[in-house]
């Protein structure tokens, strides 16, 4: 399967990212791409104006998301994740897998970006379920949001879960050591558990970009620049199986669930 990873810099104007991912799928259907992959909130963003997110939310029969559903109508499916209505003064950051005209994944963003001096859940409210995983074309996917992936036991989740792919929206913001950071827990995540991860970054004033496709060894095979970009990967299902074989650390594990020794 082919995915279109398309990275680029959310504006404060909902319309403006919905022609920009207009243009994406349309892309990814002259490029043979199954699923089309946007990074994280794009519905609203203004690194001046904080308070946007929650500004721009909206439900999720909502306008922004009925027009993502009826992109998807096109025979690719589309996955990011928005600002969703969550009933009080914070909104949720929803994940969503859209295809043929239909939601068909959602889960809630669970660990949100209280470090390096920022704090995202004085706007955001978490989820507080594990993620599951949705099929889609006989490929298993699993899905993650930006500071998820400092997390492994949630990667790890969605690979016992029997992910092939995991997809990672994400708006990751510049600093000292923090490209390395994504680049290092992208790779290692793949290969720890021995799956693709997919994962778009927005790029733009106040995040890197760098998206990336990384493979069940930790292989990249394609990797995105700063700037607006797409990239495309390809998801081969026999790739993993002969990793699994060879390097067979699920089946390896021991402890489910480790109890430490008092």
């Amino acid at each position: 399967m082919k995915i279109l990873i398309h990275q680029f810099t959310v504006e404060r104007d909902p319309e403006t990212n919905l022609r920009t991912i207009e243009a994406a799928v349309d892309q990814a259907v002259a490029q043979g791409a199954r699923l089309l992959l946007l990074p994280e909130g794009v519905i609203s963003r203004d690194p001046d104006d904080p308070d946007i997110t929650v500004a721009g939310a909206q439900p999720v029969d909502g306008p922004f998301i009925t027009r993502v559903r009826e992109l998807s109508e096109r025979g690719v499916a589309i996955a990011a994740t928005v600002h969703v209505q969550a009933g009080d003064r914070r909104t949720s950051n929803l994940g969503i897998v859209c295809d043929r005209g239909q939601l068909i994944h959602s889960y809630d963003k669970l660990h949100l970006y209280d470090a390096f001096s920022l704090k995202e859940s004085d706007r955001i409210a978490p989820g507080h379920q594990m993620p599951g995983v949705f099929d889609l074309d006989g490929i298993t996917f699993g899905m993650l949001t930006c500071y998820d992936i400092r997390f492994p036991e949630a990667s790890r989740a969605l690979a016992v879960a029997g992910a092939d792919v995991i997809l990672l929206p994400a708006a990751w913001v510049r600093g000292p050591l923090k490209e390395h950071h994504w680049r290092t827990m992208i790779t290692a995540r793949a290969l720890e558990n021995t799956v693709y991860i997919l994962a778009s970054g927005e790029c733009g004033p106040r995040n890197c970009g760098l998206s990336m496709a990384v493979d069940p060894l930790g292989v990249v095979e394609a990797s995105a620049a700063e700037c607006e970009q797409s990239i495309l990967a390809e998801v081969d299902l026999e790739r993993i199986q002969r990793v699994r074989t060879s390097l067979p650390v699920l089946a390896n594990r021991r402890f489910a669930d480790p109890v430490l020794i008092a």
